[in-house]
């Protein structure tokens, strides 16, 4: 985690305007931008945040970017994910137990809540936490307080706390797999992070920012992605998010032998997809919303903003005021793309 972005003494005015690297990764999208803004107006506060999103999309990250914005940032970040632990391990881990509480209880174990006292316990994919650990959660969050397996004595917790989910976790309480009660206490704070496949403007830079990480891992020489293996990028799906586009990376940077890496480099599924070549609107649309729309993909799809004026026939600076109007990214990273685009409306 790069802690120089969120400085101790500013917590409070902390923003995430502009593109800032996060975690080894660019925040290169008007969406995640928004995203992070509203996590510097929550992360002075004491409320619990509930983080959802596809595998993959960093929840983690901006748990950790929460609790460095906040006034808890001196003390533990502690995570610790649901679905890696049954029932009665999870709870343990939770909640900790006393020397002899069971059989190879030979010692005292400090749980994660005692770990995350004044600072911040990140529960990752909630969803799967059995009823019975729900319902010690939801008393430990409502009274501040639990015992220890095996234990007498009440324990006094102050801890923040942050849950991620990749399932409709309203969809569980309809069900009855997930506690109603948990649910909103949990919920206090909903913050949506979206696919990579929603925020294609970010695939080309951050696909660079883990070539530059890589190559200075493993110690290779300067890599460069081809004008067609970037735009095969774009256009594929990243059904894993960013995880995904992370390990695809560090497996080219690993197995590719030039200092190009080219189309015929990429995973096979990825070379697989078909390069856009056209933009389809609905009948319906208005004027200003097929401009729009045309704008965006042109800027997902050329290299540089003078490479669209030119190809729409208009100037620079009437571009740059359409861009600004209709509040669209503006890339600051070049990248290069090798193909171009047609309307088909």
């Amino acid at each position: 985690m790069n802690t120089d972005l969120f400085p101790a003494n500013n917590t409070s005015k902390a923003s995430f305007s502009g593109v800032q690297a996060l975690d080894g990764a660019v925040i290169h999208s008007t969406l995640m931008r928004e995203v992070l803004d509203l996590v510097a107006r929550i992360a002075p506060s004491d409320a619990n945040v509930l983080l959802t999103g596809e595998s993959g999309v960093g929840k983690e990250v901006v748990a950790r970017a929460i609790h460095q914005l906040s006034p808890r940032h001196t003390r533990d970040f502690v995570p610790i994910n649901c679905a890696t632990l049954s029932g009665d391990t999870l709870e343990n881990e939770l909640f900790g137990h006393e020397r002899g509480a069971f059989t190879s209880a030979d010692e005292r174990k400090i749980g994660v809540f005692e770990l995350a006292h004044q600072g911040t316990l990140f529960l990752d994919e909630v969803n799967e936490m059995g009823p019975s650990c729900q319902a010690k959660v939801l008393r430990a969050l409502e009274r501040r307080e639990f015992r220890r397996l095996g234990g007498t004595r009440k324990i006094k917790v102050d801890v923040r706390l942050i849950a991620a989910t990749n399932v409709n976790l309203e969809e569980a309480v309809h069900t009855h797999r997930f506690r109603e009660d948990l649910f909103y206490r949990l919920n206090v704070v909903n913050i949506h992070i979206p696919p990579l496949r929603e925020r294609r403007e970010a695939i080309a830079p951050m696909a660079q920012q883990f070539l530059r990480e890589f190559c200075e891992k493993y110690g290779k020489r300067d890599r460069r992605f081809s004008e067609e293996a970037l735009a095969q990028f774009i256009q594929y799906s990243w059904p894993g998010n960013v995880r995904e586009l992370r390990n695809v990376i560090e497996s080219l940077v690993l197995m590719t032998k030039g200092e190009q890496i080219g189309l015929r480099d990429l995973p096979a599924n990825i070379r697989a997809v078909p390069v856009r070549t056209e933009i389809r609107l609905p009948i319906g649309v208005t004027l200003q919303e097929a401009e729009k729309e045309i704008l965006r993909c042109y800027l997902e799809t050329f290299p540089t903003k003078k490479e669209v004026a030119r190809v729409l026939n208009i100037g620079l600076r009437t571009l740059h005021a359409k861009i600004k109007a209709y509040g669209l990214p503006v890339r600051r990273r070049r990248f290069s793309a090798a193909y171009s685009a047609k309307i088909a409306i």
